[in-house]
């Protein structure tokens, strides 16, 4: 007796969604989220792989269904892997962002398949026009307005030539947030008796899309937020470059002094050496007035504008700081480079080199060294320094080892950002006590091919005595 009212509220439970459709919905919703992302393959063979990907996910829905139900988590399993799949092959992303977009693409399936499933139970099945070519029209219309207005709405957030740089810790929420949405959603038809669950079929109709609804809305404003964390991060970047072009001001000035106080003392020393009658004092004081000159007489030639003003400007500051730097740069092959681009790439490789080297305390190992060559169509970067300590490692990326993040840190994910600009990659390892940084650069087609490059004259910039 106590069971009748459950058993007659399940009779009058709505049939669930078709899994053909449930697989259209999902391949669509990935497809949404392909679109927004660079494409791996041109549209000819991107077609072939969309059209094998819903022949695939139609199939693993309709395999899903013929199983019992204790194995339900097991073929939506194995349609979350096919969604994931189908992303990951058909957009330029990383493991970690296709599993965001996969999590987001499975929610809007469920959003717009519940949908529309609603609404055609409603207007259609009492009516006997269940299979129709209005209810077919119908599942078009809706179909289409929903995925083109998930499109839309979600083309505000995701630039196909912006990073998405998603986190460990934004991909468990984002998994966690499409797992509850997807269980709640659907727990009337695993067990009505629940205290979630509905038991008449309109309202497990309306809780279902009321949840997917919900479940969408939480995970766009949750790609908002991270936006907008990434809008406060470059705001603080951007004030990071400009402390550091008053820095370069101040360091500009301080080698003008400096260059002006060797000035004065090279014309009293100029006066000692006439006065001189020893040739061989003469020889000697010759000798040491050279060496105290090296520093800041050579001026860079690396075929490349922008590196020699760079390079110049960075061997005064080693100088003044007691560090030896040497490099052997062909600049030529960097041509291809933005100027803003090669500065930026150059000044912070440069600066936490110098930084790096700096707190070395012994003095004959301050060192920095810089390498640049080109070989079949890629150009090579290095940059090596000597350092102590240990790095620091942060969800896989080196952190600073100052104390203000807000005003540090920020070098190499602006490297790593200037060399995926040009398809281009970085990496970081320590090797016997050296940290190396090293800038790998594919060369454009369309740039002219170069012979091997020949390095140009090794350069040397000792610290002032």
């Amino acid at each position: 007796m106590i069971l009748a009212p459950l058993v007659d509220a399940l009779a009058d439970v709505p049939p669930d969604i078709p899994r053909v459709l449930t697989g259209l919905a999902e391949w669509l919703a990935c497809v949404v989220y392909v679109l927004l992302r660079r494409r791996r393959w041109p549209w000819s063979r991107f077609v072939v792989l969309a059209v094998a990907a819903l022949a695939v996910q139609v199939g693993v829905q309709v395999g899903a269904g013929r199983l019992p139900l204790g194995l339900w988590t097991v073929g939506m399993a194995a349609a979350v892997a096919a969604m994931y799949g189908f992303i990951v092959s058909a957009a330029k992303v990383s493991a970690r962002d296709a599993g965001y977009f996969t999590a987001r693409a499975l929610v809007l399936a469920e959003l717009v398949a519940a949908l529309h499933w609603q609404m055609h139970v409603f207007f259609f099945v009492p009516e006997g026009r269940d299979g129709s070519v209005w209810s077919t029209g119908f599942f078009v219309l809706v179909y289409a307005a929903a995925f083109a207005g998930a499109y839309v709405a979600e083309a505000r957030h995701f630039r196909s030539r912006q990073s998405l740089d998603v986190t460990s810790g934004e991909l468990a929420s984002t998994v966690a947030i499409a797992l509850v949405t997807f269980f709640m959603s659907n727990i009337s038809f695993l067990n009505a008796n629940t205290p979630f669950s509905g038991r008449l079929g309109p309202e497990i109709s309306y809780i279902r899309t009321l949840v997917d609804l919900c479940g969408f809305v939480a995970l766009y404003a949750q790609q908002g937020q991270r936006l907008q964390q990434r809008a406060r991060a470059e705001v603080r970047a951007v004030d990071e470059m400009l402390r550091r072009q008053h820095e370069q001001y101040l360091q500009s000035k301080r080698s003008i002094e400096v260059v002006n106080r060797k000035y004065h003392d090279l014309k009293h020393q100029i006066a000692v050496i006439r006065a001189e009658d020893d040739d061989d004092r003469r020889r000697s004081y010759l000798d040491d007035l050279d060496a105290s000159i090296s520093g800041y007489a050579r001026q860079a030639d690396t075929g490349n504008g922008v590196l020699d003003v760079v390079l110049t400007t960075k061997s005064l500051e080693c100088a003044e700081r007691g560090i030896t730097l040497t490099y052997v740069v062909d600049g030529a092959a960097l041509d291809f480079v933005s100027t803003m681009d090669l500065a930026a790439l150059f000044g912070n490789a440069l600066d936490n080199a110098i930084d790096g080297a700096a707190a070395v305390p012994a003095t004959d190992q301050r060192l920095v060294k810089v390498a640049v060559y080109a070989r079949d169509r890629f150009v090579l970067l290095s940059f090596e320094n000597y350092f102590t300590g240990e790095l620091r490692t942060e969800d896989g990326d080196i952190v600073t080892r100052r104390a203000d993040r807000t005003r540090h840190g920020y070098g190499l994910k602006s490297i790593r950002h200037t060399a995926e600009k040009y398809d281009g990659s970085m990496t970081v390892n320590t090797e016997g006590g050296w940290f190396v940084l090293r800038i790998l650069l594919p060369v454009p087609q369309d740039a002219p091919a170069r012979r091997p490059s020949r390095p140009r004259p090794r350069a040397a910039v000792e610290p002032t005595p």
